[in-house]
């Protein structure tokens, strides 16, 4: 299966929209949009053309676009299937904003509301219906599709249908059956990440027949990455949500209880913070993405339950406080970043400890499962290729961007990106780090490779704990030397030697440092070694994407529309993005419509926005307060 390269997509895409000025026309009406981005414009015409595809696009590459826009062409009702409640809701939110017919059965909602919505997909009121694989499979709702005479369903999150993808979900292998139901119609799998073993795993589950496999571009340039090394995690959270006051934030932690303490903790701080996480109440997990949704909090500490079913486009931080288990888990999660095309950032909080932490708990996962001792071994050997694969992304001092292209099978450009701290040049090296390393080392032979980092680390900033005293270790020659530090400093630069093979541990719950060939080639003077400087991560050069996206915009009139927007939301019951984003919000501010024909003008105006909010926006532009309601 051939997957063209993102030149030729774009080249195909731009073609495909030249000739069929019925997409033109119904991106302008109902998205005020004059182009498409790269992909979308061939993925439509597939569609069109009822040709199966495999749709591989980054998060914020406007994917939805692909399977929202040709049900209103063609005037059919097509079916999306997606995992979460929340996903669907905000979809249909952000689609009933422009006048668009669509609806979502879930279990959220009441038996008349279910039976309200197959009334209206029976009288062909819907241009699109989404649903969850499990309630399209055993609801009886095959059937009333089968009526209805649906020719194209759209799977959204398809790397769910692969084991070998990073989020593999069983219910998805169900799927199969739209084929063997619906020989006549077309299916159109959508993914942010896939590797070309995925890509061949999806086409194969599906079924798809000789599909257009259109793999976008990975690289997302609006956001910038960093990765910091950990020392502690509160303060460096703390630091880097300080850039973002006011602005809507993830934070990701590993476990539940990191979740709650660091949410109490922000919240503490004055920030308008919560928790996420599956064990929360559910009710209470509903007031979380509401309230996020309708910015009444900025940031959400949440393990990785929470964000697949968010929509919300103006996120412009999203930070990992621990590794997350692999480079696709990370693209999907950093993907929820920056979705409307302005600058975001993605901070990662890195520790060599977390690797090993990660590895301990897939092992023991593995032996409580009721798989076979080989699929076991199997099943680890994955998960640990795909956790290495996290790590040497997070160790490498080199471009952020070509990393996670060239993971993804893409070539990047050879020169600086200007979005990472590796480009920027925001890490210092340790003055006389080789020095340093060798009094690390020492200490470890010093206390016979027999202790773990903490105790090390007591040793060398001349700590008097209980097994200091009681092993005799505050009598070392090396006890004390880097008195310097705090401990946590101490832990990240013997993490550092750890990550370059410098010094090695071993396995168990109870790791001990031990040294090998290449510590003693550091002691003796034969290898040098450069260790970054410990730092909280509040260090940060503004980057040429952030200064360009807030070029000549009016920030007091920005503020202005996004409190407007605000009222707006609460007043309908939706997430503030829906009415307006902030890309849109950013045009007004800078371009300053003065009349209807202006402000239709503006990208994200269609006519529906343009008939409901014109009055209001104008009035906010000119200086006027918009009357009560608008």
């Amino acid at each position: 299966m051939r997957v063209p390269g993102p030149a030729e997509i774009d080249a195909a895409g731009q073609a495909a929209a030249a000739l069929d000025p019925r997409v033109a026309e119904v991106l302008r009406r109902w998205w005020g949009f004059e182009t498409l981005r790269p992909l979308q414009a061939e993925a439509i015409q597939t569609a069109l053309a009822g040709r199966d595809s495999l749709v591989v696009m980054p998060t914020g590459g406007g994917k939805s676009l692909c399977y929202q826009l040709p049900p209103l062409v063609g005037e059919s009702t097509d079916v999306v299937i997606s995992p979460l409640v929340a996903l669907m809701k905000d979809q249909v939110d952000s689609l009933e904003a422009i006048g668009y017919p669509a609806a979502a059965l879930h279990s959220g909602l009441s038996a008349e509301e279910r039976s309200a919505i197959r009334g209206r997909l029976r009288a062909g009121e819907l241009r699109l219906l989404f649903t969850a694989p499990e309630r399209l499979v055993n609801s009886g709702l095959l059937d009333t599709l089968a009526e209805v005479g649906v020719k194209r369903f759209a799977i959204d999150e398809a790397h769910c249908i692969s084991q070998w993808g990073h989020d593999f979900r069983p219910e998805y292998r169900q799927l199969a059956l739209l084929r063997e139901r619906f020989p006549q119609a077309s299916l159109h799998a959508f993914t942010a990440t896939a590797t070309p073993r995925v890509r061949d795993d999806i086409a194969g589950q599906l079924g798809l027949r000789d599909p257009a496999v259109l793999v976008g571009t990975f690289d997302r340039p609006n956001l910038v990455y960093r990765v910091v090394p950990r020392t502690d995690r509160v303060a460096q959270t703390l630091a880097i949500l300080g850039r973002h006051q006011g602005e809507a934030s993830i934070v990701y932690c590993v476990s539940r209880r990191e979740t709650e303490q660091l949410a109490a903790k922000l919240a503490a701080e004055g920030l308008l913070a919560r928790p996420y996480h599956a064990g929360l109440d559910t009710k209470e997990r509903h007031r979380t993405q509401d309230a996020f949704a309708k910015e009444t909090i900025d940031v959400v500490v949440a393990t990785v339950a929470f964000g697949m079913g968010i929509d919300r486009s103006d996120v412009r931080l999203v930070l990992h406080t621990a590794l997350p288990k692999s480079l696709e888990a990370y693209q999907q999660e950093t993907g929820r970043a920056g979705r409307d095309g302005l600058a975001a950032e993605c901070v990662l909080l890195y520790s060599s400890a977390d690797v090993f932490q990660w590895e301990a708990l897939v092992r023991k996962c593995a032996a409580e499962s009721e798989l076979d001792e080989e699929e076991q071994e199997r099943l680890v050997a994955s998960q640990v290729q795909h956790l290495h694969a996290m790590r040497r992304y997070a160790q490498a001092a080199r471009c952020r961007h070509a990393a996670l292209s060239e993971y993804f099978g893409q070539s990047y450009p050879a020169k600086p990106c200007e979005a990472c701290d590796v480009c920027l040049g925001e890490g210092e090296s340790l003055p006389d780090s080789t020095v340093t390393a060798q009094k690390i080392l020492s200490c470890v032979a010093r206390v016979d490779q027999r202790f773990g980092v903490r105790h090390v680390c007591e040793v060398l900033r001349g700590a008097k704990t209980d097994a200091v005293v009681r092993n005799g270790h505050d009598r070392l020659s090396t006890y004390g030397l880097l008195s310097q530090f705090d401990q946590r400093a101490a832990e990240n630069l013997v993490h550092q030697l750890l990550d370059q093979e410098l010094l090695a541990r071993t396995p168990g719950d109870r790791p001990v440092v031990r040294l090998n060939e290449r510590s003693w080639e550091v002691m003796r003077g034969e290898r040098g070694v450069v260790l970054l400087e410990p730092q909280t991560g509040s260090k940060a050069k503004v980057t040429k994407a952030e200064a360009d996206d807030w070029q000549g915009v009016d920030r007091d009139l920005f503020e202005r529309l996004r409190r407007w927007r605000r009222r707006v939301a609460e007043a309908r019951g939706k997430p503030a993005w829906t009415i307006l984003d902030d890309k849109a919000l950013r045009i007004i501010a800078r371009e300053k419509p003065a009349s209807p024909a202006a402000l239709l003008r503006c990208k994200g105006i269609g006519e529906k926005r343009l008939a409901d909010f014109g009055p209001a926006i104008l009035d906010l532009v000119a200086g006027r307060e918009p009357p009560a309601g608008d």
